[in-house]
């Protein structure tokens, strides 16, 4: 039985990520492991699961209704698992998707308390600022910042930014602080992840003010571009949890405070398609309840 579950769960990793070697590089195993037991799993029900090429691994019409049957199943066993564990226990690996700055700043701080908790699980956390196609990369639960574009992934809130201007003590020293949406014209601006490509929207109670910014540098990684505000080189638009240490510190202040320039939403996305992993729910949960109480 516990061979049959291996090789199921190892077609739909397969099956997600469209490639033998992928899956073997996620799950650490050799990718001949990976060919052989998928073909022992066809030879064994007696039909074709997937169709091989040079480029790609793709499902069959019966592989594809074979996938969504067999991820319910694992999906109500790991439940089902868990459940008569009576312990809150969870086992087995858990792929995370992350942004630098939430990973640095919220999830890394964190972290320890979570797995000492759950001894047996095995955490793989992906950081990086460009977001993570969740099928491909088998990933469990994506941590995103902003708008949700893919409709039908199954989502949930973890909280809410306001998106503020920063900028250091050094730069406005230099060019002047600003003092109206309109003059951030004349200023220099570092383009980061939370830009919104330049195209600022400014509030102060009824009075709405649109600006169109452009900026000599852009930074794709949001640490780096709060780095570079402190660093003087421009004034940067970005979520307050992104720079709330430097501004504690000192290092950067708001700009503009008396104008809402809206805000982001943070939130867990599970990949469309699949039953999220109790592990992947846990940790949500966890997190939602770590920074509240931390206020």
């Amino acid at each position: 039985m516990s061979d049959r579950l291996f090789a199921l769960r190892l077609f739909c990793r397969v099956a997600r990520t469209g490639s033998f070697s992928a899956a073997a590089r996620q799950l650490n195993i050799p990718q001949s492991t990976v060919s052989r037991t998928i073909s022992t799993l066809e030879r064994d029900i007696g039909v074709s699961l997937l169709v091989r090429t040079t480029r790609a691994v793709t499902l069959t019409e019966a592989g594809s209704d074979f996938l969504s049957r067999v991820e319910r199943i694992i999906s109500d066993l790991d439940d089902a698992e868990h459940a008569v564990r009576g312990t809150g226990e969870l086992r087995g690996s858990l792929r995370v998707g992350l942004g630098t700055t939430f990973a640095l700043r919220e999830v890394i701080p964190r972290l320890s308390s979570f797995l000492d908790k759950h001894p047996a699980l095995r955490i793989d956390l992906l950081v990086d600022d460009a977001r993570q196609d969740l099928v491909v990369e088998g990933v469990d639960v994506a941590v995103r910042l902003g708008a949700l574009p893919d409709s039908t992934a199954t989502t949930q809130r973890i909280l809410t930014w306001p998106r503020i201007l920063v900028a250091s003590h050094r730069y406005l020293d230099r060019v002047g602080i600003p003092v109206d949406p309109a003059d951030l014209t004349d200023h220099e601006i570092i383009i980061g992840p939370g830009s919104l490509d330049g195209h600022w929207s400014f509030r102060n109670g009824r009075t709405v003010k649109p600006v169109q910014v452009q900026g000599r540098l852009t930074v794709r990684a949001n640490e780096a571009a709060v780095a570079a505000a402190v660093e003087g080189l421009g004034l940067l638009m970005t979520p307050l949890g992104a720079c709330e240490q430097e501004l504690d510190a000192g290092k950067l202040i708001r700009v503009l405070p008396e104008w809402d320039a809206g805000s982001a939403e943070l939130n867990a996305v599970f990949a469309s398609g699949k039953a999220a992993k109790p592990a992947a729910r846990a940790l949500t949960e966890f997190l939602i309840k770590a920074i509240r109480e931390a206020g």
